[in-house]
């Protein structure tokens, strides 16, 4: 194990010394320069995240030993498991339309059927089709740059289906970037580098709620940020550096829980998940620790929502993803094998599970890692859900959020609840000859009884 030792204050010279670092690493094994582009994208999350805290970067090159041996070994793990659907990409590089250099964030667009990828490293984002097996090209988004409708280093990806945009971290740039769903043309942007309002340090994750505010999470400045989704205006932020609950080293995703009024936070370099109440942003608890073993992290970074509160985290580290339920009790884990997991997500629609790793993105058929993942009608979310039905269901679950969490009524999940009404048809969806006969056989009901 090689280390190297530098002040931070040459941080900005960080790249050159990873270059001479891997060309050392390269003398010493003897393998080629041009087909190891990977170890360095690692090797570079290692010293960004990990020590630049300490006021020193510690570059290690014990992690990209590893990679090369595995990489030499030809270790196909996610090539080999069924549950994998479809994997979009190459395993080496590229920037052909449908390939990715790092991708990181992702979000499926329920509505239409559709996966965007922020294809990081070529500043981009891609568009892909899920209603296909094939997870065929659809579209691309931006290019390098700084001039608006450019990226540099887009990172978290949010749909926001009440203004009809699509919402993109651009990290490097340090601002975030609305652009048009349904023409995917750029709108605006907001945000520039700094700690006071309305600016940002690196931001990473971004997630709407269903207060109409946009939460972005401003990793470097160790906090979350709100704004509201009408005017993008700022209302309020929480969190600070530090070790303590509600404080942050590093945070790197987050996901809302609507159903239970909660954010989860990703706390990446203290190994940790927080959860915070989606009202004020107030802590309610945490899990996590560092470490490999279940409910241990080693440096997560994405995280979503699964079906029932579900919790899935990318443990990036330990590549491997780990699923939690609501209350942050460990359910399984899904064994990435030599790839790095970074961004994932879930489609509540088609039940399917997408993540980031390497230079893919690697989609998990309904039902094939967790239970019950198959299909799940969300009418509260879905464009051609009846009034009816929409109304019956936000109602139980009105009901549901204020009773005691060991009753019978909050067990029901909304799954069931869909699944019986989508059985049942409302007055006003009889055809006109069951109405006819509805009414006939009620006037011969009544004149029975009054004989």
């Amino acid at each position: 194990m090689l280390f190297f030792i530098v002040p931070s204050s040459i941080g900005s010279c960080c790249f050159l010394l990873l270059l001479v670092a891997r060309c050392l690493l390269a003398c010493l094994l003897g393998v080629s320069l041009v087909s190891r582009v990977s170890c360095v994208r690692e090797l570079h999350i290692f010293i960004s995240l990990w020590l630049e805290q300490f006021g020193a970067w510690i570059i290690s090159l014990s992690l990209c030993e590893r990679e090369i041996e595995e990489e030499e070994m030809g270790d196909d793990t996610l090539d080999r498991d069924a549950r994998i659907k479809l994997s979009i990409g190459t395993k080496e590089q590229g920037d052909a339309d449908g390939e990715f250099y790092c991708p990181l964030g992702l979000v499926f667009d329920h509505h239409r059927g559709l996966l965007l990828v922020a294809d990081t490293d070529n500043n981009r984002v891609q568009v892909f089709s899920c209603d296909d097996d094939g997870g065929s090209f659809v579209s691309k988004l931006g290019k390098q740059g700084s001039q608006p409708g450019q990226f540099k280093h887009p990172n978290g990806i949010a749909i926001d289906h009440d203004h009809d945009r699509i919402l993109i971290v651009d990290q490097f740039n340090h601002r975030v970037q609305s652009w048009s769903l349904s023409e995917q043309s750029f709108l605006s942007c907001v945000g520039h580098q700094g700690s006071g309002d309305l600016e940002f340090k690196n931001p990473h994750g971004i997630a709407i709620d269903n207060h109409h505010r946009i939460v972005i999470v401003d990793s470097n400045n160790n906090r979350l940020v709100f704004l509201s989704s009408i005017d993008l205006s700022l209302l309020f932020s929480v969190g600070k550096r530090g070790y303590r609950p509600g404080e942050y080293r590093y945070p790197t995703s987050i996901a809302i829980d609507d159903d239970r009024h909660r954010i989860i936070v990703v706390d990446s370099l203290n190994a940790r998940v927080q959860v915070l109440s989606s009202i004020d942003g107030s802590f309610l608890f945490e899990f996590g620790s560092l470490g490999d073993q279940p409910c241990q992290f080693k440096l997560p970074h994405g995280v979503c929502i699964a079906n029932q509160g579900r919790i899935i985290v990318a443990d990036t580290n330990n590549r491997r993803l780990q699923s939690f339920t609501h209350e942050g009790h460990h359910i399984s884990s899904f064994d990435c094998g030599s790839e790095y997991p970074h961004g994932v997500a879930f489609d509540e629609h088609r039940g399917l599970i997408a993540f980031s790793a390497g230079h893919r993105v690697h989609v998990i058929g309904a039902n094939q890692w967790l239970a019950d993942t198959k299909f799940v009608w969300r009418p509260d979310r879905h464009r051609y859900a009846p009034s009816w039905m929409k109304q019956a269901i936000l109602t139980m679950t009105m009901i549901r959020s204020v009773v005691d969490d060991s009753s019978a009524m909050s067990m029901i999940p909304n799954e069931l609840l869909f699944e019986i009404f989508s059985h049942l048809e409302h007055p006003d969806r009889i055809a006109p000859c069951d109405q006819s006969r509805t009414t006939t056989t009620k006037k011969k009901n009544k004149k029975s009884t009054m004989m």
